[in-house]
């Protein structure tokens, strides 16, 4: 229990300076690279190959065997417009809020559409106009091509092109924990659940990442904020983060996780 709670002692930005700290990576892939993540074989509880970057081993997390009922959970609501096949138009709440930050985490990257594709797509929609800039947009593709060859490398796969047949990496998030929140600024942890695959015939593999960010009401809707992100990480500061554990694990309820349930 020690060896988790001890991986409570660092804020995640995005990245370093005020400018870039929201911009470096827009969803849960980029912390794959970083150590504020947990790994688990989704079959097995030992280390696995999942896509985390070389030379920077997570370590395991296995989901427990018992299951422990969360003790908060959430329907999210859904929002009521598309941009790029993204959903947008979330209600003036904090539950929108959160629902704009776990629909932005819902990734996928597979076949031809690459990590770089997923990460613009996201910038364009979801970016406060204060941040939306072609120098931050640039920023974001450079570190979704190092994050996807990264992730590539991991798994084994060639680092450029199409992904092979079956193989894809995707997240989404099974929980969320409140820092800060206003009528127009919302600020929270989300623990998310990332899956990879290298090949049809492959052993699906998963990780378990936490990252700290945080979105402002802007021309009715949500959108994500660089500002409102380190507000956000100014009030975690100091403060135990809540540990990397997947619902139904006792520790999710004492982290104070509130677990999201899936659209049916």
């Amino acid at each position: 229990m020690a060896s988790r709670n001890a991986r409570t002692s660092k804020i995640t930005l995005w990245g370093a300076g005020v400018a870039a700290a929201a911009l470096i990576g827009l969803s849960a892939y980029a912390f794959l690279a970083d150590d504020d993540s947990s790994s688990t074989a989704s079959k097995g509880g030992g280390a696995s190959a999942s896509p985390t970057a070389p030379g920077s081993p997570a370590p395991t997390y296995a989901p427990p065997g018992e299951w422990t009922t969360p003790e908060r959970w959430a329907n999210l609501p859904k929002g009521g417009r598309t941009d790029h096949g993204k959903n947008t138009g979330f209600p003036h709440t904090t539950e929108g809020a959160v629902a704009m930050m776990a629909t932005l985490n819902a990734t996928s990257v597979q076949g031809s559409h690459s990590m770089v594709d997923e990460q613009t797509d996201l910038f364009d929609v979801y970016m406060a106009k204060s941040d939306r800039t072609e120098a931050n947009k640039e920023k974001v593709k450079a570190n979704a091509a190092t994050t996807d060859a990264g992730l590539r490398r991991s798994m084994g796969i060639p680092t450029e092109g199409a992904m092979p047949p079956g193989a894809y990496v995707r997240t989404y998030v099974i929980g969320y924990k409140t820092i800060k929140t206003s009528a127009d600024e919302v600020s929270v942890y989300l623990l998310s659940r990332v899956t990879s695959k290298a090949s049809e015939t492959g052993k699906e593999s998963s990780s378990y990442t936490r990252n700290l960010l945080a979105a402002q009401w802007e021309d009715g809707d949500w959108k994500l904020s660089t500002t409102a992100t380190l507000r956000g990480a100014e009030q975690a500061q100091g403060k135990e983060q809540p540990a990397i554990v997947a619902p139904g694990d006792a520790e999710f309820n004492g982290a104070g996780w509130t677990a999201i349930r899936a659209a049916s």
